[in-house]
């Protein structure tokens, strides 16, 4: 079992404590939290070890997991790294793609792994769906959510729509050529609404929304491919996937016939992929400890969450 500390202790921190506590792949040491009221609550009323200072944390374990705001993600990381330990950090990885970055480079430079929380990837949904989508030319999100003050010291884009942009990097194989983008600031000082669409050098382009002050929530990506239409509901837990291939010459009395103005006829046909239910955090935090155990490659790797951040910084520069 690998030695882990959790630095935070908010909302998702408590989260990751109690996961890493019930892990059968991690042995939670304890946490430290600046906020000294919160923390001394925590420790009372869950029973975990707290320490004192980051310092003594990071000296007592093997792992550190990163759940602190945004704007410490890059000096809690640095100190982590170099004292040797590995580093689990929530999304988005830094401030600045700068501390990103910097993040990767002390990584390799004290041979330690790490991996980036960008817990979509682990969605049950896009697991299900994630090998029928092969080289998408259109991509739709939809990333909506009912206002909560936590998360608003960053824009939309950090907050909420990164999750699309990492997903839609993991599926496209091109780099990125273009961003245009708006957003609006409506009850933050930050933008509370934004558009963006991404043009890929192959071609696809990709057109994201993401919005914190709806009045209903709403996670749906949708994927267009030649012959095929993939949607993924991530708040849901759905997939489903429409193909169409050439009429077979036994058709069905039920089936569903598309013909063009050529005269050319295809078979739609609906799939609906098993959606398997798990714990998606608990997930990004166990298969970590296997990279780490295995020496093999994280999922999200911080080269995937320092490139996240960039087209995100991307997006908020073209407002």
């Amino acid at each position: 079992m690998l030695k882990v500390g959790v630095l935070g202790a908010g909302h998702l921190g408590k989260i990751h404590l109690r996961l890493l506590n019930q892990s059968s792949k991690y042995e939670l040491v304890g946490f430290y939290d600046q906020d000294t009221i919160n923390a001394e609550k925590v420790a009372a009323e869950f029973g975990y070890k707290l320490f004192e200072s980051i310092d003594d944390l990071i000296d007592a374990v093997e792992v550190v997991d990163i759940v602190t705001p945004t704007l410490s993600h890059f000096e809690c990381a640095k100190k982590a790294i170099e004292k040797g330990c590995h580093i689990f950090i929530e999304k988005p990885i830094a401030k600045t793609v700068l501390e990103a970055e910097a993040i990767r480079t002390l990584a390799s430079q004290y041979h330690v792994k790490g991996q980036v929380g960008h817990v979509e990837r682990f969605n049950p949904a896009f697991i299900a769906a994630k090998d029928m989508i092969d080289n998408p030319m259109f991509i739709e999100t939809h990333r909506l959510a009912e206002f909560n003050p936590r998360g608003t010291d960053v824009p939309v884009v950090l907050d909420l729509m990164i999750h699309d942009i990492d997903i839609i990097l993991s599926v496209v194989k091109s780099k990125v050529k273009k961003v245009h983008a708006s957003g609006i600031s409506v009850i933050s000082d930050t933008p509370d609404i934004a558009n963006a669409r991404i043009e890929f050098e192959n071609g696809c382009v990709a057109n994201l929304t993401a919005s914190r002050i709806s009045m209903k929530n709403m996670r749906k990506s949708r994927f267009f491919q030649k012959d095929a239409y993939i949607s993924v509901d991530m708040l849901e837990k759905k997939a489903e996937v429409v193909r169409m291939k050439d009429v077979p010459e036994n058709l069905d009395d039920y089936a569903m016939i598309l013909q063009n103005a050529e005269g050319v006829k295809k078979q739609i046909y609906f799939d609906n992929p098993e959606v398997l239910n798990n714990n998606a955090i608990l997930d990004e935090l166990e298969t970590f400890a296997d990279a780490i155990n295995n020496e093999t490659e994280p999922v999200v790797t911080l080269r995937n969450g320092a490139e996240a951040l960039r087209i995100a910084q991307m997006v908020i520069d073209s407002f």
